[in-house]
């Protein structure tokens, strides 16, 4: 692909996603394999010199990872703030800027537009310029579109901010899990990869709480700290040492490991098993589109691209981006019925992060889509009360209870898994490609979705909900067919388990 450019900052300790100039080398095990011994020697002498000096130690390793996800979560957290910002200002915006109905969805809707272009580019963005150096893209994209929301006068300036937001978050949506996925022991993937979906819950919850409180500009300031953390934090972790590999910069992919392994952590057996899954990968052409349509890859296509169509069959964007409309319509206070959902997001995701590791994947998949069948199942009945007369003093009661439930469920398994399972189940050379599609029919499900539902509730409340939680039993079909385990196995030892699935 021609040039990437090395961080010029690995020798200090601090690896860069992208620098001066340099040619990419070969794939690493094309080289002599009498080499990896010295190499990997040569790479733990400097590594010890360096974590030193920063208080390194066999605890350290965990300590650099930890790092390493908070900061890249900072994108989650951002991603939350974006879908999240819709709910609670619609009012403000209405009256202040005046938009109508059918301007304000399509306010909500178009952060998915953009979302879906910048799905498109993430793969191959993340592969040319580093997973890091991708983020710092999207978090400066993303305060300009923050500023153009907050100087909108009209309905352009709002369309144009929102659509960059949606470009950012299309591109961290897949540029996050990947990285976390990249950097993590296998004992610890699944948890730390549901962070993601943890700092995106915490950022919808505190747009959810803090909008009910402050002014729709005002709120721009939650949208743009995280972007400011984000940026600042970059400078202080590594960069993913498989992707280094990848690119073929041996030393600096030896640095990064070990930084995130601690000083005095034995990385040799690490280091050459993905070295030789790249090698593997990297001895075919390069990839193309149509080859994720093989039977080698098509059934991570389909598990991946699956459980996205399902999460947004769900409902949960037009639940998410237009909360507040919900409770108002059962009859319940919007502003009251928000903050409610943004307390309960953080402490059931945080337990379904605790899980992860433990009940597995698919385990918590079916009991996540269980809960949202229950939650949607809720809400329809109480719509369907309220059309015909019947226990009016239940329906509010009954709405909140049943969102709060949906909710609740999605935050622990339907909302995080399927982007952990997407960032574990692609290979090294489908990864961006992959990735790519099942981001981009993610965001164009979104966009579906929440264009579509203020007609849906205007056509029968009832009937959106209950449409919802036949696609929540779908989805537990599915998951019990289709979906594999993927807990506590490295990245490799999946891909040697799919393909032996064909």
């Amino acid at each position: 692909m021609g040039i990437v450019r090395p961080a010029d900052d690995v020798e200090s300790g601090v690896v860069g996603a992208g620098g001066g100039g340099g040619e990419v080398t070969a794939p690493l095990l094309l080289r002599d394999h009498k080499d990896d011994a010295a190499a990997v020697e040569d790479a733990k002498i400097q590594v010890d010199e360096k974590v030193d000096s920063c208080g390194g130690g066999p605890e350290g390793s965990i300590w650099m990872v930890l790092l390493s996800t908070a900061v890249a979560v900072c994108g989650s957290f951002e991603f939350g703030t974006c879908v999240g910002y819709s709910a609670p200002t619609q009012s403000g915006i209405v009256d202040e800027v005046g938009l109508s109905i059918s301007e304000f969805a399509i306010f909500g809707s178009v952060l998915t537009i953009g979302a879906m272009i910048g799905a498109v580019t993430s793969g191959r963005l993340a592969d040319f310029v580093g997973r890091k150096m991708t983020m710092r893209i999207s978090a400066t994209i993303c305060i300009f579109g923050w500023l153009s929301i907050y100087f909108a006068k009209g309905a352009t300036m709002l369309y144009f901010g929102r659509t960059l937001l949606g470009y950012s978050t299309g591109v961290l949506s897949y540029v996050v899990p990947v990285f976390i996925a990249e950097i993590a022991p296998k004992n610890l993937r699944g948890g730390l990869a549901t962070s993601n979906q943890l700092l995106i819950c915490s950022g919808s919850s505190a747009t959810y709480i803090t909008g009910a409180l402050v002014a729709w500009r005002n709120l721009v300031l939650v949208g743009i700290l995280p972007c400011v953390l984000l940026l600042a934090g970059l400078f202080f972790i590594p960069e993913s040492p498989r992707w280094l590999a990848n690119v073929g910069r041996e030393k600096e992919f030896h640095t990064s490991l070990q930084k995130l392994r601690g000083e005095k952590a034995d990385i040799s057996e690490e280091a050459i098993e993905i070295k030789e899954h790249i090698e593997s990968v990297q001895s075919f052409p390069k990839a193309r589109v149509q080859e994720l349509f093989l039977s080698k890859n098509i059934y991570a296509v389909i598990v991946g691209v699956g459980l996205m169509i399902f999460q947004q069959l769900g409902g949960i964007n037009g639940v998410g981006f237009y909360a507040s409309y919900i409770f108002t319509s059962a009859g319940f206070s919007g502003k009251l019925g928000t903050i409610l959902i943004g307390i309960i997001q953080i402490p059931i995701t945080l337990f379904g992060a605790i899980l992860m590791d433990r009940s597995g994947r698919r385990v918590l998949l079916m009991v996540s889509a269980s809960g949202t069948f229950l939650g949607c199942f809720m809400t329809g009945i109480s719509f369907y009360l309220k059309a015909h007369g019947l226990f009016l003093e239940w329906v509010p009661a009954l709405a909140v209870s049943g969102i709060l439930v949906y909710i609740g469920a999605y935050s622990i398994g339907m909302g995080p898994v399927p982007w952990v399972i997407m960032s574990e189940i692609f290979s090294i050379k489908m990864k961006a490609i992959g990735g790519s599609l099942v981001t981009l029919v993610s965001w164009f499900g979104s966009f579906v979705i929440s264009y579509s539902f203020s007609f849906l509730m205007d056509w029968s409340s009832a009937g959106t909900f209950f449409m919802f939680s036949a696609a929540s039993m779908l989805t537990i079909l599915f998951v019990v067919r289709l979906v594999p385990e993927t807990k506590g196995r490295t990245l490799e030892e999946i891909q040697d388990s799919l393909n032996s699935r064909r």
